[in-house]
């Protein structure tokens, strides 16, 4: 409901790219409820907006934010063929604009955070193979943030454990506790997926020394 008023009072302010952040709000909320239809509309809609065609780069950046949740709710309705669609569409702006946009939107719009998003969306739309894919076109120390990297080492690690590959995904995971130690430990994604190791599998010692750190019994 906060996230639809506050949708409503951007409209009504005339801001465009305040109403198009208020929207990807709150299509990410719909999407986290399970709405995946009115989360793909709420997104796109936004994204068709005239305003956000213009040849204005933090108007385009903007769009392919909302390009961008559309596409991983795509992924997270199992629509694989719709979230490549509509990520490779992403990454057409982002290489229209060059460089990183919109830095104060979560780490920025550009190539290589287009390209860290399909990492996460080939992990929801279940091919591992393909995240790992589109993982080997990031350089990680190039990414804006150090949420951003951290992310970039978790989704790597969460498509190598679906695909199997344990050793790489732990190796990951350390570099992702090398970045960010904090958020490492104490992230749900990170605990879960090292709880999961240490039921499937061998274990190692610096597999339960990690799962020590995450306070994981």
């Amino acid at each position: 409901m906060a996230a639809d008023r506050a949708r409503t009072t951007a409209h009504a302010g005339n801001s465009p790219l305040v109403a198009a952040e208020a929207a990807r709000n709150l299509a990410v909320l719909a999407r986290k409820a399970g709405w995946h239809e009115q989360a793909m509309r709420i997104a796109l809609d936004a994204a068709d907006h005239p305003t956000l065609h213009s040849p204005s780069p933090r108007f385009a950046a903007e769009r392919g934010l909302l390009i961008q949740s559309a596409a991983y709710t795509a992924a997270r309705a199992g629509d694989r063929d719709g979230m490549r669609e509509l990520t490779d569409e992403a990454a057409a702006i982002a290489a229209r604009l060059g460089g990183v946009m919109l830095r104060d939107h979560g780490g920025g719009f550009g190539t290589s955070t287009v390209a860290l998003h399909r990492i996460s969306a080939e992990n929801a739309a279940g091919d591992p193979g393909a995240a790992i894919t589109a993982a080997r076109t990031i350089a990680p120390a190039g990414l804006p943030t150090v949420e951003r990297r951290c992310r970039y080492f978790t989704d790597v690690a969460t498509a190598y454990a679906h695909w199997g590959h344990r050793d790489q995904s732990l190796h990951a995971l350390l570099n992702a506790e090398r970045c960010s130690p904090e958020e490492t430990h104490t992230r749900p994604a990170v605990r879960a997926l090292v709880t999961g190791l240490l039921i499937d599998g061998r274990t190692t010692p610096e597999l339960r020394a990690l799962a020590t750190r995450c306070a994981i019994a």
